[in-house]
């Protein structure tokens, strides 16, 4: 006889080598590195003992942290930024029932079922393609996009890029599955209430249109609940190429944003780049029918995380990345060791211009030190 799952937290609140340049099918400049040390796989085997929070809402960020660690040349800080982090892992809760076509709605967004969700693509993934996997599973989860703080795309983003541009081992293809588990135990639909506005065309004066919500005094989940209308800036590309585009000016805009209001709320700004960059990311691994929709979400994503962190006006910075590299860059913030930070500086280099760097550069001051 099955027992009940155990109670969680109905939703996650807030947390408080040289470069190849290669330009990626979403033009994206890629400053990785190809990892040949093992240490990737070696750090998702110890990840993957863990569940995907911990205190019931907390992410665990090891994944997405240690996965742009090796890529960006950083390998040899891995596992000491891991023995750092061990306290912030949690075991992997234990499974309730398995998932069927018959019941994976009922669930969907019930975090008691994490565990199931991620035996559930373990076996998936094993039976066919990850891609064909994916390519199903998108579209059922974009409206949930917002789900677990963004934490569970940006996780399912960091997957994908290393299984497009690495070799597929069983650690980085588990990996892929407890990223998409965790994505569909957290799927939340932003309010029903929420309507879509006039917006400027830019993507930069469309993020700066978006209004604060009435009170920023809670966590991220009774913050997104005030949700009411966003600037409909995403509207409907007229091609794939076209979603692909707006999708990297998003990108760009919410990257060089960070570096004039990231001082609000340092951490959880972030997200407003690196939760359209995980769709970003994902793009060339998608059928291309599915980029004008998941550029719909992701403008939703990074809306709705400036909606409820919004400052009241900018902060000025008179910091510059002119005399550094973007090794010297993201070395600088694998020293600082900081998850979101690490993660920031990731997607800043990804778009690789000017204000992208001196936005990582920010990120770096702003947020406190891990290692």
């Amino acid at each position: 006889m099955t027992t009940q799952p155990p109670g969680t937290s109905p939703a996650p609140d807030d947390d408080h080598p040289v470069a190849s340049g290669r330009t990626t099918p979403t033009g994206i400049t890629d400053t990785g590195t190809a990892d040949t040390t093992g240490i990737l796989d070696e750090a998702l085997g110890r990840i993957h003992v863990s569940g995907p929070e911990r205190n019931g809402w907390l992410s665990n960020h090891a994944p997405m942290a240690v996965e742009a660690l090796v890529h960006h040349g950083s390998s040899a800080t891995v596992h000491r930024w891991l023995d750092r982090y061990r306290d912030n892992l949690e075991e992997m809760p234990a499974p309730y029932a398995p998932i069927t076509a018959g019941t994976w709605r009922e669930a969907l967004g019930d975090p008691r079922r994490i565990a199931d969700w991620a035996l559930h693509f373990e076996r998936e993934t094993a039976e066919r393609p990850w891609r064909e996997v994916l390519a199903e599973w998108w579209p059922r989860l974009l409206p949930g996009i917002a789900g677990g703080a963004t934490h569970p795309v940006i996780r399912v983003g960091h997957a994908v890029r290393t299984l497009l541009t690495t070799e597929e081992t069983a650690p980085r293809l588990t990996e892929f599955a407890h990223a998409l588990g965790y994505w569909t135990a957290r799927h939340a639909p932003l309010p029903d209430v929420l309507r879509f506005t006039d917006s400027p065309a830019a993507a930069t004066a469309a993020l700066g249109a978006v209004a604060p919500v009435p009170d920023q005094s809670g966590g991220i989940v009774s913050r997104l609940a005030q949700l009411t209308e966003l600037p409909g800036w995403a509207g409907a590309p007229a091609s794939p190429e076209e979603a692909e585009a707006r999708l990297r000016e998003l990108v760009t805009a919410a990257v060089h944003r960070y570096a004039t209001h990231g001082h609000a709320e340092p951490v959880m700004l972030v997200h407003a780049a690196t939760a359209p960059n995980a769709v970003l990311r994902t793009l060339p691994a998608l059928p291309r029918e599915l980029w004008a929709p998941s550029l719909g979400a992701a403008w939703a994503a990074s809306a709705a995380v400036t909606a409820v962190y919004v400052p009241a006006g900018l902060a000025p910075w008179e910091g510059t990345a002119a005399d550094r590299t973007p090794e010297e860059i993201f070395e600088a913030a694998a020293a600082h060791g900081d998850d979101h930070t690490v993660k920031f500086t990731d997607t800043a280099l990804d778009i690789g211009d000017a204000g992208a760097l001196t936005a990582a550069v920010r990120s770096v001051e702003l947020n406190e030190p891990f290692l």
